[in-house]
């Protein structure tokens, strides 16, 4: 496929979106609104006891508060890595000593071109967490088998949650 015209319609700090058409050689032609985002990373911080830290915070397009795994944009100039030892400070005050890449995916590649990079934190030191203005997080440590039962019940349905608990559980 190859890009015939894309077209800048929108545009605010977080991402932008184009209106986009791309053909193959036959002729067959796409046409797509594109949301346009840097990235994110998402932190799966885990203690000596093994349990998993996850924030708590109102999401405006679920309508509800969520549990989930921190995360956070990807901002210009930094890597995945980068941004996930930043987020994970910003958001619980945690420092972690050891990081490792357990999975990158995209959660909705038929309109968005975002990538998400999940990190495994362990070795953790506890600090002073640095929100956002427009952020209201709680944080909170839970055991596996919490999480497990929160996953069953669907009081966790944030997929960046689901894909970094399950890769994790699996190693």
């Amino acid at each position: 496929m190859k890009i015939l015209t894309s077209k800048e319609v929108y545009r605010c700090k977080i991402f932008s979106v184009t209106e986009d058409v791309a053909a193959d050689k036959t002729g067959f032609e796409i046409h797509r609104s594109v949301i346009h985002h840097a990235g994110s990373a998402v932190m799966m911080a885990v203690d000596a006891e093994k349990r998993i830290l996850l924030v708590r915070q109102y999401r405006l397009p679920a309508g509800k508060n969520l549990w989930e795994l921190p995360a956070g944009k990807i901002d210009a100039g930094e890597t995945a890595l980068q941004a996930a030892k930043r987020e994970l400070i910003e958001e619980t005050g945690y420092r972690a000593k050891k990081w490792k890449k357990l999975a990158s995916f995209l959660p909705s590649p038929g309109y968005m071109e975002e990538k998400m990079t999940i990190y495994l934190a362990k070795d953790l030191e506890a600090g002073e967490a640095q929100p956002m203005d427009d952020e209201r997080i709680e944080k909170k440590w839970f055991t596996k088998k919490e999480v497990v039962e929160m996953l069953r019940s669907n009081k966790i349905v944030d997929a960046k949650t689901m894909i970094g608990y399950l890769y994790w559980a699996k190693l």
